[in-house]
């Protein structure tokens, strides 16, 4: 059932693309620093937004699949346990830039996902997230259907 002020709208949460996921957002003010560039801590905020929607979106496409994951793995959640970024060109104030999140490993409790942050064809950001599967505060192996739907993203990006 839909809560009040729940968005249930791909407008906001983006769109599923072969391999992952692609979602928009406009550079404000607050996103820049005194020379008017992206500040580089925001940009982990607009990649965390891509893979919060990604599995939004997932979830909202396969609902069985996110029931049957919390009945295997209660208060199940995913943590970014490891990082690398390169930051290769700036975001400015105004730029509508597209986060794309990409499946490249699916293993026993994590997931490696390819993120860029775009604006147009030029990778401004590329990043390299492993999450790990927690459940009940412990690492734990990601569930089957889980495990096979996020593989198929994967398998379909290469």
């Amino acid at each position: 059932m839909k809560k009040p002020g729940q968005d249930t709208s791909t407008e906001l949460a983006g769109r599923l693309i072969a391999g992952g996921h692609a979602m928009q957002v406009r550079v404000y003010y607050e996103d820049t620093d005194f020379t008017g560039i992206v500040y580089h801590a925001n940009y982990l905020r607009f990649m965390e937004r891509g893979r919060t929607n990604y599995l939004r979106l997932v979830g909202a496409d396969h609902r069985a699949l996110f029931e049957q994951t919390e009945k295997e793995a209660p208060s199940f959640s995913f943590v970014v346990r490891s990082m690398k970024i390169d930051f290769l060109k700036p975001a400015f104030m105004d730029d509508i830039l597209e986060v794309r999140t990409l499946s490249r490993e699916v293993s026993g409790a994590s997931i490696l996902l390819l993120q860029r942050v775009m604006r147009g064809e030029k990778v401004l950001l590329e990043a390299e997230v492993r999450v790990a599967f927690v459940s009940e505060g412990r690492p734990k192996r990601i569930p089957e259907p889980l495990r096979k739907a996020m593989g198929a993203d994967a398998a379909r990006n290469h």
